[in-house]
């Protein structure tokens, strides 16, 4: 499956580099900053019931109204979400990341086989049907005429111009790694792995994220993690060579042994 995924990476990045990548900077030099934004903020908005019914699915239903209200405040005073009034003072709800594949994950549900598809990019078996679900529910919790596809498939290419223009500069710099099918493989799954994390209240992301896709980083003072979290290696991060005829499995690694912790200092008695 390794071969197969590598194979898919360099076509795709062959297509961005003819077509996703120009295409993207002419919609970047078209369209001023505010109106990417607010079309960013308008698709996100469409989203937050599915993200309020997986915190629901999550047995957290302070989130679930958070977002709730997210959406109301920006559905209204937020002229129908292009704007994002939600996330500034009074209010102060943020926009947080949820979809079936984290409730999956959150229950303990393995991530599967790890892909690369054209059209998709980094994703894994779990993630590919939460994404699934996920995109299939947003019409139907919206309405119409959000399930006509005059709708779904313009929002759709806003989405992947504006996802590209956003990580425009971490896939420069992933490109000029050494091998950036692994570098790409290996930030998607930490980022997973981290966001699955926060929804236990651990990792870095606990407190959130800003960036798009693989490239998420945790929002300004959001700790670090310490002790067992830190210590403890991360199953995503385990690179496992590969035929052209074995899946890419992620498996657990050994848990290291924990460090000796003294209870006092000892004591050096002086030589006679």
């Amino acid at each position: 499956m390794q071969a197969v995924n590598e194979k898919s990476f360099e076509v795709v990045q062959k297509v961005d580099d003819k077509v996703v990548a120009p295409m993207a900077m002419t919609y970047r030099k078209i369209l001023p900053a505010p109106v990417r934004s607010g079309l960013r903020n308008f698709l996100s908005n469409l989203t937050e019931p599915v993200v309020a019914l997986n915190y629901l699915l999550q047995i957290k239903p302070g989130k679930a109204a958070e977002t709730l209200g997210r959406f109301a405040v920006n559905s209204t005073v937020g002229v129908a979400g292009l704007v994002d009034v939600a996330k500034k003072k009074p209010f102060n709800l943020p926009y947080r990341r949820n979809g079936l594949s984290n409730t999956l994950g959150y229950y303990g549900v393995g991530t599967g086989p790890y892909f690369f598809l054209p059209l998709v990019g980094p994703t894994t078996l779990r993630d590919l049907i939460g994404l699934g679900v996920d995109r299939a529910m947003v019409p139907l919790a919206v309405g119409k005429p959000l399930t006509s596809p005059f709708y779904v498939i313009p929002a759709n290419v806003i989405k992947s111009l504006d996802d590209r223009v956003q990580t425009d500069a971490e896939l420069n710099a992933m490109r000029d790694s050494d091998d950036p099918y692994r570098n790409y493989r290996k930030l998607y799954l930490k980022a997973r792995h981290d966001e699955i994390e926060a929804l236990h209240g651990r990792g870095p992301f606990a407190k959130g994220t800003t960036g798009t896709g693989p490239f998420l980083t945790p929002v300004a003072g959001a700790p670090a993690a310490t002790g067992d979290a830190a210590a403890a290696p991360d199953p995503s991060m385990i690179v496992i060579p590969a035929t052209t005829d074995r899946v890419e499995v992620l498996s657990p690694a050994p848990v290291a042994p924990p460090t000796p912790v003294f209870v006092s200092q000892p004591v050096v008695q002086p030589i006679p």
